[in-house]
């Protein structure tokens, strides 16, 4: 069967994928989104939206929603993860969002894939469930997108397609032939009732983003869903890794990693799920996201390590340019694709790729030890809170 009903095929139902789906779809475009699994779903817990996100989910008429779902910290904290002293702030109030243009809020991953995912059928997306893509071939000025769903084997043509099928994704291949790269880190998370924690963390954990940075591991805290839930992630590098195990960083592991941490990261680590961990991966940047008339996006495109943030932030981020590009190499109303994928991925790709080296280097920075760790707390105990000279070029977007 082949169905040709469609302007733009999405392959994932993610988070980088429902925001492409969403702009290309407020613009006009007859949209499909093909998601793997069963239900439009994210694993994990919490998210970090900085303003360059949040901006763009403003100007989608999105950010109301997400700000009633999530919590708008006051502060953003790093902490030493040892003794737990204060190394620097960055204040998160009204300062901030006047200089950047919209606000910090943090969020949990379902309920902004939740927000996205009734944004899209307010447009009219069409989202397909069960359905597995295995190839997409360009075919003259057209996509053919192969897969298989609950009705069997199908075929999707459309003008062209968005791959958005996350860190593990099968159709970068037609791109590069790298593989993910395991930073033989791993993350533990929890995420419990605000009233079962709070005891034992105290009255300003409800209204800030907490980071203890300490050698070879680091926990993050904060807030979600208006306070209701506490979100706690613990990442430490494995020793088990390190020796070539096959089955590594388990709870053992964890307690020995925070075992000399202070008071604070000790209470952290005992809020967490013990029965799962993530393994953190990412990839080296490529220069090249389109093959003929499908281009990458999102963590198929760029897969990032965690410490800046900006996974979700860098797939929306994808999505405003791609929807930018459309709208600018428009003609009559239809856009020139390959000339607008083509300036996409010449847009995206220098970004994206200063992002995820940065947050490399920002994980060494956390992780350092020894005389190391004493010239880094150093530096930012005597960095002036008022300072944005590091975090301008990524914010400003």
């Amino acid at each position: 069967m082949t169905r040709r009903d469609a302007d733009v095929v999405v392959v994932g139902g993610g988070i980088g994928g429902l925001a492409n789906a969403y702009t290309l779809a407020r613009a006009g475009h007859r949209v499909r989104v093909l998601e793997r699994a069963p239900e439009f779903t994210e694993v994990g817990a919490g998210l970090q939206m900085a303003p360059n996100a949040t901006r763009i989910l403003q100007e989608w008429g999105l950010l109301d929603e997400v700000v009633e779902a999530g919590v708008l910290p006051r502060r953003l904290m790093f902490r030493d993860a040892v003794d737990g002293s204060e190394l620097t702030h960055l204040d998160l109030g009204a300062g901030f969002t006047r200089r950047y243009g919209a606000p910090y809020v943090v969020i949990h991953r379902t309920d902004l894939l939740t927000i996205l995912f009734h944004a899209c059928e307010r447009a009219g997306v069409e989202l397909v469930p069960s359905c597995a893509v295995e190839d997409v071939q360009t075919e003259g000025d057209s996509v053919v997108v192969s897969a298989v769903g609950s009705a069997g084997t199908e075929q999707h043509r459309a003008d062209v397609a968005v791959a958005a099928d996350g860190l593990r994704s099968t159709l970068r291949g037609k791109l590069s032939a790298d593989e993910p790269l395991c930073s033989g880190y791993v993350a533990y998370r929890g995420a419990f009732p605000t009233g079962e924690v709070i005891d034992r963390l105290g009255e300003d954990s409800l209204s800030e983003v907490v980071v203890y940075i300490g050698p070879g591991r680091h926990l993050v805290q904060y807030p979600l869903r208006r306070g209701e839930i506490f979100n706690t992630v613990a990442v430490f590098r494995s020793p088990g890794y390190a020796r070539g195990e096959s089955d590594w960083g388990g709870p053992e592991e964890l307690d020995e990693a925070f075992a000399d941490s202070s008071d604070e990261v000790r209470r952290g680590v005992a809020s967490l799920w013990r029965d799962r961990r993530w393994a953190m991966y990412d990839r080296l940047p490529i220069a090249e996201w389109v093959d003929g008339r499908m281009a990458l996006t999102g963590d198929a495109a760029h897969p990032m390590l965690q410490y800046l943030a900006q996974g979700a932030c860098q797939a929306i981020e994808d999505a405003y340019c791609l929807g930018s590009q459309a709208a600018k190499h428009s003609v009559g109303g239809a856009p020139d694709w390959p000339a607008a994928l083509r300036e996409y991925g010449a847009v995206c790709t220098e970004r994206t790729a200063r992002v995820q080296s940065t947050a490399r280097t920002w994980g060494d920075i956390w992780h350092v030890d020894g005389l190391a760790r004493q010239l880094r707390n150093a530096l930012f105990r005597g960095r002036d809170p008022a300072d944005y000279t590091y975090i301008d070029w990524l914010y400003s977007g």
